[in-house]
């Protein structure tokens, strides 16, 4: 049976999940590549860093998705400091679907809301969440909405003006151990009607990260 990621959750209540997992060649899964494949086209903006930033990862261990959203700011004009928000929606499901299931008998899909707090060292980056509540219950029983803990996701990288791409690791205090996260920048804050140009879809032939070590049958070593 899949279980959500123990890193993150613990339930009030016993959620049923999806029984079956679905086998996937590991390597796929795992590249950096296959993250930038599911993402929108990138937006490009005046600042290299303010703007919202979205990543996708597939957690093989727990059989579920993640799709973070990064809302980054400066906190002036020109600041290395940073503020603003994270959510991390989630939800169980196999490898070869990476939208969100329609909602039915043991699928659950929620959204957890972060307040965010960083610094900017030129193109190096640190991002992560300070504190945490539920936002929104998707799919699944009302009940479950009532998350009593969750690690406060930390990225930390670099960004690549030229692909407006935030190339991260996670580092959550839990699981989450220089887990790649690719976010590409989808939106802009410096003009009203949102991003000022956008990109075609990128491919990278030689990923600048790499994806951990891993072995079994859909399950990373910890």
């Amino acid at each position: 049976m899949a279980r959500w990621r123990a890193r993150r959750v613990a339930y009030a209540t016993v959620v049923t999940v999806i029984g079956a997992s679905v086998l996937f060649p590991q390597v796929l899964l795992g590249s950096i590549e296959e993250q930038r494949q599911r993402l929108p086209p990138a937006a490009s903006c005046q600042d290299p860093v303010e703007g919202v930033w979205m990543g996708r990862v597939f957690h093989q261990p727990g059989q579920d998705w993640y799709i973070y959203t990064l809302e980054i700011h400066r906190v002036s004009a020109g600041s290395a400091q940073l503020n603003g928000v994270l959510h991390a929606r989630f939800w169980n499901g196999p490898p070869t679907i990476y939208e969100p299931l329609p909602c039915a008998p043991g699928v659950l899909d929620r959204t957890v809301f972060m307040t965010g707090a960083g610094t900017a060292n030129g193109l190096e980056l640190t991002f992560g969440g300070t504190s945490w509540r539920p936002e929104s219950l998707n799919c699944g029983p009302q009940s479950s909405l009532g998350l009593i803990s969750y690690n406060l996701d930390q990225f930390s990288g670099r960004i690549d003006p030229a692909i407006q791409e935030f190339q991260s690791v996670n580092n959550d205090g839990g699981e989450a151990v220089n887990e790649p996260t690719v976010f590409r920048r989808i939106r802009c804050f410096d003009t009203p009607s949102g991003p000022s140009q956008r990109q075609g879809a990128v491919t990278i032939s030689a990923p600048p990260l790499m994806p951990p070590q891993r072995s079994g049958c859909g399950r990373s070593p910890r």
